[in-house]
């Protein structure tokens, strides 16, 4: 946004008319009912307010200290991507009865909200292959505890499984929310960089209500899904995919391969990075689930005149409902971010979305051939999407910070998430250019090469 809204403050003009309205004398008099002994006494400890044109200054300067991908290249990823964004979608989520609504209440005042809301629920099933979607959640993270959640209700269940390939940050999501709900979460080891499917079979039992794997993996990896339904569907457990909505355009939907539910964050189509966020999750399932879904459905009707409109169709959420029978209590959605995602899905169209997507396939893997040419070793034992694993001589932080002194932001250090201190996940994505590449694959060799 490039609009910039000043704080202006009351006058004391302003102050005096209100105390008067409320007939008191001073603005003290408003605290009397409080207790003497916890109010505060004196003056905070804090500087004293800036003019504006002063603070505004000191704004500008901090966050020119940000280091940012329209100034470096970067290859930075696991889970919020530079992706190409057209200009249009700016334009239309700056629009004031957008940008400014916060839930259509009302269907008869809030037709194109809805419909931005319908869109964007049909697109997502069209990548995902499942029946059904709701009209976003929070984000990934929040949408695939919820899967869980559903699924253990669903199944009558007392465990999940996880596997390691799956965000680091979405699994701990996943633990938090499992501790309130009262079930467990146990996680399954990898095979080299996917889910070990043997210790998949040996985990499974009577007691797993669903099994979650993401795709591509964490490490950018693609799993076999058909592969883990199959196993899954020997114990009677639910099949959890948690997906990049970008990759489907190139890989086949998760729906096809025997999904319950679909779900994932749409941040890499239309939503930029931001520092980290918001984002927005979506939720797709199938059909016999529709009831159960979190959040909320927008259907299209008929009016009595025959002229198409939208409503709130289902909400299964405990505002609307009996509380005992809501499956979720998430009590709003990310509306604005998901108009961003279907205005970029409809801008791009399903071929400019499937370029896109082969652009990642492609480019990742001219970078791991070029690194494997100069004798750096390429983890990824599967194929992969814009995401692979690299083995460096030197630890990733010392590697980051060697990076960006050339004007590059390095790839994610394993070692926090998985211990592994000379790994680098490194993102490729289709606003990286050849040029690009080429120069870190330069800047890397002279930095291990010392």
């Amino acid at each position: 946004m490039t609009n910039t809204y000043r704080y202006l403050p009351d006058t004391e003009q302003d102050q005096k008319e209100m105390l008067e309205y409320l007939n008191v004398s001073s603005v003290e008099d408003l605290f009397a009912d409080i207790p003497s002994n916890i109010r505060l006494e004196g003056e905070l400890d804090i500087p004293e307010a800036d003019p504006e044109p002063v603070l505004r200054k000191k704004l500008n300067k901090m966050s020119a200290k940000n280091i940012n991908a329209d100034q470096y290249s970067t290859f930075l990823g696991a889970g919020t991507y530079d992706h190409y964004i057209p200009s249009v979608v700016d334009h239309m989520i700056s629009r004031s009865e957008f940008y400014t609504a916060y839930t259509p209440y009302q269907p008869e005042i809030s037709q194109g909200e809805l419909q931005a809301m319908f869109e964007f629920q049909t697109m997502v099933c069209e990548l995902t292959g499942m029946d059904v979607a709701n009209s976003s959640m929070y984000d990934g993270f929040t949408s695939l505890a919820e899967a869980a959640s559903l699924a253990v209700a669903s199944k009558k269940r007392s465990k999940v499984l996880v596997s390691r390939g799956v965000h680091p940050e979405s699994r701990a999501i996943l633990n938090t929310v499992a501790k309130g709900q009262g079930y467990a979460v146990e996680e399954v080891g990898l095979d080299t960089d996917i889910t070990d499917l043997k210790q998949l079979q040996s985990q499974l039992g009577k007691d797993t209500a669903a099994v979650i794997i993401q795709y591509p993996n964490f490490f950018g990896s693609i799993e076999d899904l058909a592969e883990i339904k199959k196993y899954a569907n020997e114990q009677g457990a639910l099949f959890i995919v948690s997906a990049n909505p970008l990759a489907l355009a190139l890989l086949q939907s998760p729906g096809k391969l025997g999904a319950d539910m679909v779900v994932g964050d749409m941040q890499p189509l239309g939503i930029p990075m931001a520092f980290g966020g918001p984002h927005c999750g979506y939720f797709a399932v199938d059909k016999k689930f529709m009831r159960k879904i979190p959040g909320r459905i927008v259907g299209q009707t008929n009016d009595d005149q025959g002229n198409r409109g939208f409503v709130l169709t289902l909400q299964a959420r405990e505002q609307h409902i009996r509380r005992d029978k809501a499956t979720s209590n998430i009590c709003s959605n990310q509306a604005l971010n998901a108009l961003a995602s279907a205005v970029c899905m409809t801008a791009l169209g399903k071929h400019g979305i499937r370029q896109m997507a082969q652009q990642n396939f492609e480019k990742a893997n001219y970078m791991a051939n070029l690194l494997q040419s100069k004798g750096f070793i390429v983890k990824n034992k599967s194929a992969f999407f814009n995401e692979f694993v690299v083995e460096l001589p030197l630890p990733v932080k010392e590697v980051n910070e060697k990076l960006l002194e050339s004007g590059i932001i390095g790839g994610y250090d394993l070692g926090e998430a998985y211990g592994e201190q000379k790994q680098m996940l490194i993102a490729v994505t289709e606003q990286r250019s050849k040029e690009e590449i080429d120069q870190f694959v330069e800047c890397l060799e002279a930095v291990v090469n010392g």
